[in-house]
């Protein structure tokens, strides 16, 4: 075979290639459709959309709905009420004690870190504090267990010192950090209750075993407590030392009470109409199962899955 004639064969040989492997590949795509289209079938005739969950969504659609509604109320300044909390009212009264005593204020934001719900509000609660602490010129005392709370806290007592014209009381000592796990905190703490002897106490946050620990010792030390957290395991020994709780949730209202924040009024409201809602719905299939009046709609009201 003469030069000529093998150069000529190449691009045939090419060809053949290419059209075998464009065949393959069609097979190969045709097989994935195929494939693909009768799990979709599948997916069609078992169910995509689930119509047992049908009161989820409406549950879902009517409670994004009422919080959207009460935001959008509260933007347009119309008032929300929202119920007056005993221990942030009491605020007031404990600061001025601790002014006309002479002695500062003591302000713990949990032992949480950033990441945690309770200590944002806990930190919320710290800012109303720190500018009744700087209109009467009371000194603040702010422990913190982890550097981001440490921050946060810092931003907020300056802020508000800040708002009230008073920086130069602003001390080094107000915000202050107390490396160690949470026992090892609670002793500083401890310490720091027995030497200073606060006239108020406040604790707002997340709190664990160490709750009892530095409530009995600031009840001995005599201060006015005010405490509040969502951990139900830590609410007794808070209820039985010191002198206003916020139970669960009035600790996230607490926010809202004190900065009347359109978004956080708006999806508190929300919540609460859901709630009775909620009740109510539960209430009324619990009576129509009882008496037997429609067994079978409540049945599929209530189901969950």
């Amino acid at each position: 075979m003469t030069p000529a004639s093998k150069a000529g064969t190449r691009p045939d040989s090419r060809r053949r290639h290419f059209l075998r492997d464009f065949v393959a590949t069609l097979i190969a795509a045709s097989s994935l459709m195929s494939l693909f289209s009768s799990e979709f079938a599948g997916a069609i005739q078992a169910g995509v959309f689930r119509f047992e969950r049908m009161n989820a969504l409406i549950l879902v659609i009517l409670f994004s709905f009422l919080i959207l509604w009460y935001i959008r109320r509260a933007q347009r300044g119309v008032g929300l009420y929202v119920r007056p909390l005993p221990g942030i009212s009491a605020v007031d009264e404990a600061v001025g004690r601790a002014t006309e005593m002479g002695r500062p204020v003591l302000f713990i934001p949990g032992t949480g870190d950033l990441d945690n719900v309770q200590t944002i509000a806990g930190l919320s609660v710290l800012g109303r504090v720190a500018r009744v602490t700087a209109r009467y010129n009371t000194p603040l005392r702010v422990p913190v267990l982890y550097p981001l709370p440490l921050a946060a806290a810092s931003e907020t007592v300056r802020e508000a010192y800040i708002a009230e014209g008073v920086t130069d009381q602003l001390s080094p000592e107000t915000v202050q950090y107390v490396a160690g796990e949470s026992f090892s905190y609670s002793a500083r703490v401890g310490g720091l209750i027995l030497r200073e002897r606060p006239a108020a106490a406040v604790y707002m946050g997340q709190f664990t075993a160490e709750s009892l620990l530095i409530a009995e010792v600031g009840q001995a030390s005599g201060a006015i407590q005010i405490a509040g957290t969502a951990e139900p395991e830590q609410l007794p020994f808070f209820i039985a030392a010191c002198d206003y709780t916020l139970i669960g949730e009035e600790l996230y209202a607490a926010s809202a009470y004190l900065s009347r924040e359109p978004r956080l009024l708006g999806s508190l409201k929300g919540q609460d109409v859901m709630k009775v809602l909620i009740a109510l719905v539960v209430v009324a299939g619990v009576l129509s199962v009882t008496f037997g009046w429609g067994i079978d709609f409540w049945a599929h009201v209530l189901h969950a899955e």
